[in-house]
């Protein structure tokens, strides 16, 4: 049977109770006092008991009934439940707002400087960029979609790798120019090395000790140097010429093309082991504006490895 009290009174009797006042509800809901006491009061007639202890004097004393407080939760989680069926109605929106999640170097060095053709394409999409590196819960925060490093798995979300990646030293022209050529990778025994933190302990995630390894290095002593848990401040330490720094591909793409870092031993390649990878809601994944936007990371490292390519010396 379909209820004849407005959604209105439920709310109003819920703001009173938790606010032990009809001024502090009314204030919440932008009304006035006597509006919710009205709401109050048509609601307690509908269910023919009070909702309220009174006083002797008939007036309301903002204590709920037994009964009232019993119904109090399931309420509040029927409101709540309505907060979340509007989100999802909203998210079904072909334009307004995409909250994307993804690292603050991972923005900063790849992202921000194309993300201006994905706006030129759905100019009615607004992107909000959620840069908290810590793991997130895509339904409760609101997140539509993000781009994560690592091996591909996040319980509960869909994970499609859009790049790989490899790592390689790079260094500015400057530090070459001061400090001489670096013919061989035994040569950066007198260089400053710079470390990339930003996922320590991370299995997987590639070292200096592991690329020099691979180089046939091992006298270059890793113990010392510049050591900072953000990639992109890495880049730019390096840029800075404060170093030698270990390049994840993906982030020195740019800097390297413009001439602000030099890749050192171009003959000598190490693949990550980790990738970056799309990520969302495997539910979500047909809603119009994750769609667009999913598409266009894929374009977008499509033209990546294209200019990758061409920019790899040949063997």
């Amino acid at each position: 049977m379909k209820s004849p009290i407005h959604l209105n009174a439920l709310r109003a009797f819920e703001a009173s109770a938790r606010h032990q006042s009809f001024s502090a509800a009314a204030a919440e809901l932008h009304v006035t006092p006597a509006a919710v006491g009205q709401l109050v009061r048509t609601l307690e007639q509908w269910l023919g008991t009070p909702l309220f202890h009174r006083g002797a004097s008939g007036r309301i004393r903002l204590v709920p009934t037994e009964a009232a407080e019993r119904a109090l939760p399931d309420i509040r989680a029927g409101f709540a439940r309505l907060t979340l069926g509007l989100e999802r109605l909203k998210e079904g929106a072909p334009t307004g707002m995409l909250t994307v999640a993804i690292s603050p170097a991972f923005a900063a060095k790849w992202l921000l400087p194309r993300i201006e053709r994905f706006q030129a394409a759905w100019p009615d999409t607004d992107v909000r960029l959620d840069t908290n590196l810590k793991p997130v819960d895509f339904a409760a925060q609101q997140i539509d979609i993000g781009v994560r490093y690592g091996t591909g798995v996040w319980p509960g979300l869909a994970a499609e790798k859009l790049m790989d990646e490899e790592v390689y030293p790079v260094c500015s022209p400057e530090l070459l120019r001061r400090n001489g050529a670096l013919d061989q990778p035994a040569s950066l025994a007198r260089e400053t090395l710079i470390h990339d933190l930003s996922m320590d302990g991370y299995i997987g995630f590639p070292t200096w000790d592991m690329w020099l390894e691979k180089a046939g290095a091992q006298d270059v002593s890793t113990h010392r140097g510049m050591k900072i848990n953000n990639s992109a401040a890495v880049l730019q330490a390096a840029i800075d010429g404060h170093g030698v720094a270990l390049a994840r591909s993906v982030m020195a793409h740019d800097d390297l093309a413009a001439g602000r870092l030099v890749r050192l031993f171009p003959e000598i390649r190490f693949p990550s082991a980790l990738a970056y990878y799309v990520i969302y809601r495997p539910e979500t994944i047909s809603l119009p504006k994750l769609s667009a936007f999913r598409g266009w990371l894929f374009d977008e490292a499509v033209l990546h490895r294209r200019s990758l390519a061409a920019s790899r010396p040949a063997a």
